[in-house]
Formats: structure tokens, C-alpha cells, sequence
């Protein structure tokens, strides 16, 4: 999977539209934030909160979602495949037209089964609130996808030929509507093929699982509209909202300077010991994950990868441990992707994070080893511990070290909601880093910080949006039940079932993005692991920590293509010095499979 991460564009003026996507980003982050800390407060003083306000929380993650994704499309930075970096130069432009074309049909379809959609709500006369008819909420689907489609145009090619050549998917859609009677014998198998070479050019990963979703449902004469009432299902999960709240934290920290703080942190307590700098190096990128891996190989990439460098150790290694260590923290709660498998899998997000402690200590102790193992080895340079220096790093840091534990105390002690915990960490965030340490300003950096997060949030919940759609049709289909007859009538070992689960689902991590295998691969597996009387949280566990190595895998791994960009390498290198790591957890990942306890250990001494 590829994260787009162009330069930033030379200001200009905006249009309305531009405006328009600018401004309710901000707003609808804004009041995603604000509302439910508000109905926390309140719920503690015994008062009454805001009438609707969690369903006009909910409805706004809809609209972050399709805003995110126009904002995405507008920059031309929609999460798809790595591969196309892997085709010559001069065979990049038609391949760009080509998936332009497809991404145009995909989104056309979508845009044409919204409106379905919204005129189906609006002869309901369904509402939301009083007042508010529940189809203009709905529009927002119809307005980004149309968005989506236009701009899949406009960013095919600089040339009006190459557009022209593109707009030709606005008109695909129509065909299958009107021209190509239902069901139509060798149309599917072609079309699948088309969209597997548009998949391999680029093709944004959203507009992979819409365009499966819209022909096998149109294959067996399933309305078009079944993908966006699946997507704005997904909406009606009150886990969901706390996704883009608790990116929007981690973007208030990255932007405030909170990684420097916090490597100061890390490097005042641990640089004395042998690999002292590469435990900082790996501690503070797990504790950013939460914000994305993205984020913390490109905020701290080429602050941490130059200090090791100087330190001594080895580029390679240097570079492959900060690859490495950008996805450590998917098993911590504030993780996106261990919210998704919960809200997905109905798996109690309390219990995932008990359970999930010492298996993520295990993943980063061995990934801190090696860094030690390296120090020793190339004698790298060491500081003295300075009491005098620990405690002014850790008194500059103490209010973004207390944001954690704010977290952590809001949702365990009872006194929310996750979806509240994540607004009250984004809120505190916000004022820690505005009003307490002043590095981000009102007047230069709110605007940036809240679109470049509807940005990556909206890419991410666009492709959860349409994969449901797509789990939808399997489910119809009754391909879960079919696996469990074949797997249960060839495999009869529990542990040889796991070790094949293992295996496919890094398969699945090296093939699919982490968001859309949540979605599709849950409902497959999760009949299966009660089949063989596997505990739901291990199960969980080991899902997310097999899915971590698709970070790391060719050909999908974000944090590879991320690293060649940051670091000007070739994406061969960077592969070669990540290859130890990966080994490494996929080593850490045979142990939590195959030893129960250290995820249900915890679990146990707590009565859960």
C-alpha cells in the first residue's frame, strides 16, 4: 500500500470547492471533538448533555470520511499499491491513465448507487434529529463520490488527451446499467481482470473493493445501492468516531514538537546502556503509532536515522529499524487497527488491551534487542546518565506523558466512552500543544492539522466503507460456512490450523491493506477460531500481530514504500535492511501463537 506524500503544494487561491472541503473538515472535527467532551463533563455533574449530539457524532464520521477522501483525491494521494513504483518510467504514464479511468468507472458507480440511495431516504421521509431529514446527511456520499470521479480525471495525465482517454470510466458505469443485460456469461471473469491490472497500476485500494462489490452484486442481480447502505452502516458503530479523534491527537503532538520532547525522554533515561539510542528510537515510534506509521517515519525519520548514523551504527540497520519499529504499536488500544478489529469482531476493547500487553512487550523487547546486540557489536558511542538531564526531560514532557494516562483513566475508570476518551486525549492534546508549550499556533497551523488529518482518515475510512460492502456479499454468499466445512473436514489439529492461519494471513498482509483485511478476512476467521475453541482475544491478538508484518512485506508494506520516499533510497534497499525484522516478528509472532498464556495470562489474574 502506498501513502502519496508529495512536497507541500505552493499556496494559491482556493476555490469554492476547496473552500468548501477545507471548512467542514474543520468544522466536523471540531464538533467531534467538542461534543463529547461536553456530554462527558456534563454526565459528571449530573446534568443533561446535548439532545443528539451521538448521532450527530456519528453522522460526522461519515461526513470526515467522503470530505477526507475528496481532500485525498484533490492531492491525489489515495491509499493504493506500491507496485506501479516497480514499472519502468516511461510505462507510468499510460498506467496512470489507465487506473484514472478505472478509479472514474468505480466511483461514477458509487456516486450513481448514493443517489439511489439518498432519493430512496428522502421518499421515507426517515429523520435524523427533528428537523433534520436523515437524506442530507446521506448527500455527502453522492457529493464525494461524484468529487472523486472528476478529479480520477483530471489527475490521469497532464494531457487533455490522456483525460479524454480517462473519462472514458465515467461512461463504463452506464453500460452495466443499460447496455450489458445481468449476469451476462464471460463479462465477469473480463471485468475482474480489468480491475485486477487496474489494481496492480494503482488503483486507489477503496476503489479496488467498490468495483468488486458493484460486479459481483450486479452479477447475480443485486441493486448497486446494497455498497453504500453497507457503508453507512459501518457509521452506526459508536466505536467508530474514534478513529479520526484519536489520529487527530497524534497529528496535535507531531505538529507541537511532542516527538522531540519525548525523545529527549527516551534518550535522557536510556542512552548510558549499550543500544541506549536505539530502545529510545524503538520506544518512542511505538508510542506514535497510534498517529499512523506514516507519520512517525516521516516526522522522525530524519531526526532518529542521522542520530544512529552518528552514533555508529550501520545505515542499513539504521534505516531498517525505524521502518520497523513505525508499526510496533498496533496491539495498544489507541491503535486504529486494534479499534477496527474490535468494533468489527465485537471483541471488548478492554479485554484486547489486557491481553495484548505482554504480546506487544514481546514484539518490542526483541526489536529492542537487536538494537542492543548492534550497540555492542559496533561499540557505538554512549552517554553517561545524568540524573540532572533525565529530570528536565521528563519535567518539559510531563503534560504530553500525562496524555496516556488521561486516556487510559477516561476509559477504564468508568468515566466515558472510548469515542469520549479519544475526543478528551484530542482535546488535551490540542490544548497542551496550543496554549501550554505554544509550538502550534492558532493562526498557522489549526487549519493544516485538522485537513491533512481528514486526509489520511478519510482514505482509510473510505476503504472501510466499500469493504464491508464486499464482506456483505461474501456473507450472502455463505463462503465463511463453506471454509469452515472444507478446513474442518482436512485439518483436524488445533495447532496445525493455527500454524496454516499464520501463514494465510500473512499472505493476506503482504497482498491486502490492514483496514480492508479487518473487514473481510474477520467474518472468515472469527467461525473458524471458535471452531477450534481458540480464546477470542488471543485470536484477536494474533490477527493484528500477523497483520503488523504486512507493514514490512513486499509488496503491499506502507512502511517501506514511506522509507524509500523519506530517505531517497531504493525500495530494494530498504526491503533488504527490514528483512531481519521481519524475521525477527515473525518469529515473536509463532510465540503468541503458540503460547496461550501470554495473552491470556493477564486476563486471568484479572478476572476478566
Amino acid at each position: 500500500m502506498s501513502l502519496a506524500v508529495p512536497p507541500p503544494e505552493t499556496p494559491q487561491r482556493s476555490t469554492p470547492l476547496q473552500f468548501f472541503e477545507d471548512s467542514f473538515s474543520i468544522v466536523a472535527l471540531s464538533l467531534m471533538t467538542a461534543l463529547p467532551v461536553i456530554e462527558m463533563l456534563t454526565r459528571q455533574f449530573g446534568w443533561s448533555g446535548i439532545p443528539g449530539s451521538a448521532v450527530v457524532v456519528q453522522q460526522l464520521t461519515l461526513w470526515i470520511g467522503m470530505l477526507g477522501g475528496m481532500l485525498a483525491s484533490r492531492s491525489d494521494r489515495l491509499l493504493g499499491l506500491s507496485s506501479a513504483t516497480f514499472l519502468p518510467e516511461s510505462w507510468r504514464g499510460p498506467g496512470k491513465v489507465i487506473s484514472g479511468a478505472a478509479l472514474a468507472a468505480v466511483s461514477t458507480a458509487l456516486a450513481w448507487a448514493s443517489y439511489v440511495f439518498v432519493v430512496t431516504e428522502r421518499e421515507s421521509g426517515s429523520y435524523l434529529l427533528p428537523g433534520v431529514p436523515k437524506w442530507t446527511a446521506l448527500s455527502i456520499m453522492l457529493i464525494g463520490f461524484a468529487v472523486i470521479a472528476l478529479r480520477a480525471v483530471w489527475h490521469a495525465s497532464p494531457s487533455w488527451i490522456g483525460r479524454a482517454i480517462a473519462a472514458i470510466g465515467l461512461f463504463i458505469p452506464w453500460l452495466f446499467g443499460f447496455a450489458i443485460p445481468i449476469g451476462t456469461p464471460g463479462v465477469l471473469p473480463l471485468s475482474l481482470l480489468c480491475l485486477a491490472f487496474a489494481t496492480f497500476l494503482g488503483l486507489p485500494i477503496f476503489a479496488v473493493f467498490g468495483g468488486l462489490s458493484l460486479l459481483l452484486f450486479w452479477n447475480i442481480g443485486t441493486p448497486a445501492a446494497s455498497v453504500p447502505v453497507e457503508m453507512y452502516r459501518l457509521v452506526a458503530s459508536p466505536l467508530l468516531p474514534s478513529i479520526p479523534l484519536f489520529t487527530l491527537a497524534g497529528y496535535f503532538m507531531i505538529q507541537g514538537g511532542a516527538t522531540k520532547r519525548l525523545l529527549r525522554v527516551f534518550v535522557a533515561l536510556f542512552s548510558w546502556i549499550p543500544g541506549g539510542l536505539a530502545i529510545a528510537t524503538v520506544a518512542i515510534c511505538t508510542i506514535f503509532t497510534f498517529a499512523g506509521s506514516g507519520l512517525t517515519i516521516l516526522s522522525l525519520g530524519g531526526l532518529l536515522v542521522p542520530m544512529l548514523i552518528k552514533t555508529r551504527y550501520p545505515e542499513n540497520f539504521s534505516m531498517g529499524l525505524l521502518t520497523a519499529s513505525g508499526s510496533l504499536g498496533l496491539l495498544f488500544p489507541t491503535s486504529v487497527p486494534a479499534i477496527l478489529y474490535c468494533v468489527y469482531s465485537q471483541t471488548p476493547l478492554d479485554k484486547l488491551f489486557i491481553g495484548a500487553i505482554l504480546p506487544e512487550l514481546v514484539m518490542v523487547g526483541c526489536v529492542a534487542a537487536v538494537g542492543i546486540r548492534m550497540g555492542l557489536k559496533h561499540n557505538v558511542v554512549r552517554d553517561p546518565f545524568s540524573p540532572r538531564e533525565a529530570g528536565a526531560a521528563l519535567w518539559e514532557a510531563k503534560w504530553e506523558l500525562m496524555l496516556p494516562v488521561i486516556m487510559i483513566v477516561g476509559l477504564f475508570g468508568g468515566f466515558g466512552t472510548l469515542t469520549e476518551a479519544a475526543a478528551l486525549t484530542a482535546f488535551c492534546s490540542f490544548f497542551v500543544e496550543v496554549f501550554i508549550y505554544r509550538d502550534l499556533k492558532l493562526t498557522r497551523d489549526y487549519r493544516e492539522v485538522f485537513v491533512e488529518c481528514a486526509t489520511i482518515v478519510g482514505g482509510i475510512l473510505l476503504i472501510l466503507g466499500v469493504a464491508l460492502g464486499f464482506t456483505n456479499y461474501l456473507i450472502d454468499a455463505e463462503v465463511p460456512s463453506h471454509i469452515i466445512d472444507w478446513v474442518q473436514g482436512h485439518v483436524e489439529s488445533k495447532y496445525l490450523f493455527l500454524l496454516l492461519l499464520n501463514i494465510a494471513l500473512l499472505v493476506v498482509g503482504a497482498l491486502m491493506d490492514i483496514f480492508a483485511a479487518i473487514l473481510v478476512v474477520v467474518p472468515l476467521i472469527k467461525p473458524l477460531a471458535a471452531a477450534y475453541h481458540i480464546d477470542p482475544v488471543q485470536m484477536g491478538v494474533i490477527f493484528i500481530a500477523n497483520l503488523e508484518l504486512g507493514y514490512l512485506h513486499p509488496p503491499v508494506g506502507i512502511n517501506l514504500f514511506l522509507s524509500a520516499y523519506r530517505f531517497k533510497k531504493p525500495m530494494g534497499t530498504i526491503i533488504w535492511a527490514t528483512l531481519p525484522f521481519l524475521f525477527i516478528l515473525m518469529g515473536t509472532v509463532l510465540l503468541i501463537t503458540y503460547i496461550p498464556w501470554l495473552t491470556t495470562g493477564p486476563l486471568h489474574w484479572l478476572g476478566k
